[in-house]
């Protein structure tokens, strides 16, 4: 029997082509990143490739025949898996093939907001070339670094901002001292203190846990400190942030991540002068794009062969136990 793939949002090509050749399966793409859109195929889906939409248990209800989710990414927050676990179905991501361009992003949005490249960009491009003289930009060198959560991603933006010659501290409950110290990286095992000792603070913990830094963890902070986040929408407190921005609390901060994407037009943070924005696109880089497509397509056709990686099924341990 042929099995049939729901692609649900654009992906790079290279994973598509992997699909196609293989005999026997067809493919729908919806390239909207809307679970509207692709709500109508779920009916004659054995397997979805989704990127960032929501998979609630509605949209699994109307897939009877569904026998993965493949995630194009490593977080799956907006998927329910309570409700495929109930029906045994398993739920994978692709693995390491995003770290080195997320953590690059991060990087970039933390030169971003201290070097106020979009500000100085507008004003350079529209007669306001003096602005060059307010002094306001910052450096990197010499600067504490705080990285809130220290996997892969984490480890790696450690790794780029020590090159930059930034004294780098993390903390991760879970992580060990001897891995914190192979890293160069100092341990903070206290969160308040390492707040108030940071300049820069970049957020790398996986979502579904609420804010990490809202207003307790900012009133613990420098009014020069600089706040990152390219992990999670809703890792930080994002009124909280907009108020601290405004009454210069904090320096400035750079998102990739919004607690709702896109945005509405009137969200208090586009307006906002000292804070710079990405579209969530830290990990979409053309390499890091085909990378995600083939893993995740690689996924679903080792479900299909009865071969799928369980390292790489993120509720492997509750379809275990319910088997």
């Amino acid at each position: 029997m042929s099995k049939h793939v729901l692609v649900a949002g654009k992906v790079h090509e290279a994973g598509l082509a992997l699909l196609r050749a293989r005999t026997g399966i067809t493919v729908d793409l919806v390239e909207a990143v809307t679970t509207e859109s692709y709500r109508p195929f779920l009916s004659t889906a054995d397997a979805i490739l989704i990127r960032t939409q929501p998979m609630t248990v509605h949209e699994i209800a109307l897939a009877p025949r569904l026998q993965i989710v493949s995630r194009h990414g490593v977080g799956y927050d907006a998927v329910d898996v309570t409700a495929l676990n109930a029906r045994g179905i398993p739920l994978a991501i692709v693995g390491d093939v995003n770290s080195r361009a997320v953590a690059e992003h991060t990087l970039m949005l933390m030169l971003a907001a201290a070097r106020r490249t979009v500000a100085h960009h507008t004003a350079a491009t529209t007669g306001h070339w003096n602005e060059r003289n307010r002094f306001d930009a910052v450096e990197l060198d010499g600067k504490t670094l705080l990285v809130l959560g220290f996997g892969r991603i984490g480890r790696r933006v450690a790794e780029l901002a020590r090159a930059f010659g930034m004294h780098v501290i993390a903390h991760d409950p879970y992580v060990s001292a001897g891995q914190f110290e192979s890293s160069g990286v100092a341990a903070a095992a206290d969160l308040q203190n390492a707040l108030a000792a940071a300049d820069y603070v970049s957020v790398h913990m996986p979502g579904g846990q609420g804010p990490v830094i809202g207003p307790a963890e900012i009133a613990h902070m420098k009014p020069t400190a600089i706040v990152v986040n390219a992990a999670r929408g809703g890792m930080i407190d994002e009124r909280a942030l907009d108020t601290a921005l405004r009454e210069r609390r904090l320096r400035a901060a750079a998102l990739d991540v919004l607690v709702t994407e896109p945005p509405e037009a009137n969200h208090p943070l586009l307006g906002n002068p000292y804070i710079t924005i990405s579209p969530h696109n830290a990990g979409l880089t053309e390499e890091c794009a085909m990378r995600m497509s083939l893993a995740a397509a690689q996924n679903i056709l080792d479900c299909f062969d009865g071969r799928l990686n369980p390292a790489l099924v993120v509720n492997a341990k509750a379809l275990a136990a319910k088997t």
